[in-house]
């Protein structure tokens, strides 16, 4: 480069150094849930052609089956685990209990800034599981599944959003916020097909047509 256009580049380089000097980039105030990324639209459609269609049956269920926030590492249970997971800058305490951060929950695009405003929701909920086949598992099957942090099975969402979910199939619930509909139908077929779990032909019906429209 000629010596007068390194001194031309030198001087614009100082002169925005000087404009922004003691400025401070911040991050986005809202971080993105971290869910582990589902299937595409066509696996889920593969997916969902596999499963069995049966009745639902939930005698004898009890949430106390499965087993759920175990120790995941150190001090911290499967909770913590995804709330430092979905979270942005997020500050735990010594017993691994978030004290500060930023959530956004992606089921309606809410973001929070205390832990307790937050649930984990398990896209396919534990009492859904139990319906479509997990009354024959272990217990240590049920564990798995309701601690499964490798398929898109737990994520942090608004607390009174996940309660209105309760355990409602998506023949009935999808996410308020119909951005976020195609992601969550792919991540629950994924775990229904991974878990080798049935659908019932209302639920079947209701994911094929959300799926087409991905």
């Amino acid at each position: 480069m000629p010596k007068r256009y390194a001194r031309r580049h030198a001087g614009i380089l100082a002169a925005l150094t000087a404009l922004f000097a003691g400025v401070t980039f911040l991050n986005p105030p809202a971080a993105s849930a971290a869910l582990p990324t589902p299937v595409s639209a066509a696996t889920a459609r593969s997916y969902l052609s596999q499963l069995t269609v049966a009745a639902e049956d939930r005698t004898g269920y009890s949430r106390d089956l499965f087993p759920h926030w175990i120790t995941i590492s150190g001090t911290c249970n499967t909770r913590e685990t995804v709330l430092k997971r979905d979270g942005s800058n997020v500050v735990t305490d010594s017993s691994c209990a978030a004290t500060s951060g930023s959530w956004y929950s992606p089921y309606d695009g809410a973001t929070w800034t205390a832990a307790s405003d937050l649930d984990i929701d398990h896209v396919v909920p534990l009492a859904e599981a139990w319906d479509s086949g997990a009354s024959k598992w272990t217990t240590a099957q049920r564990q798995a599944f309701a601690n499964d942090l490798t398929r898109p099975q737990l994520i942090a969402v608004t607390d009174n959003v996940n309660q209105s979910k309760g355990d409602q199939d998506p023949a009935t619930w999808v996410p308020p916020r119909s951005a976020y509909v195609c992601t969550y139908v792919r991540a629950w077929v994924q775990v229904k097909y991974y878990y080798d779990l049935s659908v019932d032909s209302a639920e079947k019906s209701a994911l094929q047509n959300y799926l087409s429209a991905c």
